[in-house]
């Protein structure tokens, strides 16, 4: 793989968790030889094929997700099968992935090279 080729993950098939580490894993360069972990190295990732992942219905049911508007109350606490029927598999992909990733400022130019394709 070349400097500025991004990495294919072909997701079908597989399961969301082995996907999103996997695409995790490359964002931080880790498949780079020159990683270094306080520099972002630049890598791109696309993630094909993100509606066929194999997901059971009592795992979408078992995953949540929150948002925090800021204000008091304002806690939203998402089932995976809502995520699923309101913005897709891909947003579900975007999220493991996000999640997966180091909480540092680094997190946000990691995840504008994320590409997740259905």
């Amino acid at each position: 793989m070349k400097k500025n080729e991004p990495k294919i993950i072909n997701a079908e098939g597989r399961t969301l968790g082995r996907v999103s580490s996997e695409a995790a894993y490359a964002l931080m360069g880790k498949t780079d030889a020159s990683y270094v972990r306080n520099i972002y190295s630049g890598s791109k990732v696309t993630v094909k094929n993100a509606s066929k992942i194999k997901i059971t219905a009592k795992k979408l049911d078992e995953i949540y997700h929150t948002r925090y508007s800021g204000y008091r109350g304002g806690l939203r606490i998402l089932k995976g099968t809502e995520t699923k029927e309101k913005r897709g598999m891909k947003e579900l992909v975007k999220l493991a992935v996000y999640q997966m990733l180091p909480g540092n400022k680094l997190r946000r130019d990691m995840m504008k090279n994320l590409v997740v394709e259905d």
